[in-house]
């Protein structure tokens, strides 16, 4: 397999594995530009030369989008080996390039947020275990930071207080949403259209700032569903799931 590094001379041509599509979807744009900026920052995209999911992608940690404390830590914000990807060892392989790299630039180890138990968009748990990561500390509801130090000295890093329990002073749905991932920006406005024309309160809050995300009411900061301020999910529903849920919680 070999491995392509987005460079802000490539980025525009090559795709970005988790949202494959032309470059004027509002996905693709999204993401490139926060991309572009983030570049800048040291944040690294590799990804495998295929044209699926398989990537990692990751940035010093006080350059992340997430409510924590991990000085000198470099953390993998995605990490996605999928489909006809999968067991080939290629998930290894981007690891074992971003634990390199980060050692080369004088890292104190490696963070990624994770689970109790496996759930989508985040890494797995038992994976983490063994390729020896540690937790390092949880936030309500099951959210799980994992790292991997280099040296005995390396302190831990730990979650925000702001985002131990995640709440919010919104009323109805409200949905927090970086560009790091791609898929809000194409399924958010889905959802808010839906909540609007069945007379559901719902507000969309782009996080589109570092410090601001750094600072965030959840630790997952891509996408956080809330209702009546209180935590639902960092999945983002389809439509009838989106429903089913209004339902669930006595909306309609």
């Amino acid at each position: 397999m070999n491995y392509i590094q987005l460079t802000e001379e490539n980025l525009e041509k090559e795709h970005i594995c988790c949202a494959i599509a032309g470059s004027k979807d509002p996905q693709v744009m999204a993401k490139k530009a926060w991309l572009r900026e983030r570049l800048r920052e040291g944040l690294v995209f590799l990804k495998g030369d295929v044209r699926g999911k398989c990537f990692i992608e990751y940035l010093p940690a006080e350059f992340a989008w997430i409510p924590m404390e991990a000085a000198g830590y470099m953390h993998i914000n995605c990490f996605w080996v999928s489909g006809a990807c999968k067991e080939h060892g290629y998930a290894n392989d981007l690891l074992e390039r971003c634990i390199a790299d980060a050692n080369e630039k004088g890292m104190a180890g490696l963070t990624v947020i994770s689970s109790s138990k496996k759930k989508p968009f985040l890494s797995d748990p038992g994976y983490l275990t063994y390729k020896g990561f540690r937790l390092a500390d949880t936030a309500e509801p099951f959210f799980e930071l994992f790292y991997l130090p280099f040296t005995k000295e390396a302190v831990a890093p730990r979650f925000k207080d702001c985002a131990k329990k995640p709440k919010c002073d919104a009323m109805g749905f409200a949905a927090y949403y970086t560009s790091g991932c791609p898929f809000p920006a194409k399924y958010v406005p889905i959802l808010e259209a839906h909540a609007k024309e069945n007379g559901i309160p719902f507000t969309a809050i782009h996080i589109d700032s570092r410090e601001q995300a750094q600072n965030a009411p959840a630790v997952w900061t891509n996408f956080a569903l809330f209702y009546n301020g209180a935590y639902v999910t960092n999945e983002i529903p389809s439509e009838k799931k989106f429903l089913a849920l209004c339902q669930e919680k006595g909306a309609i």
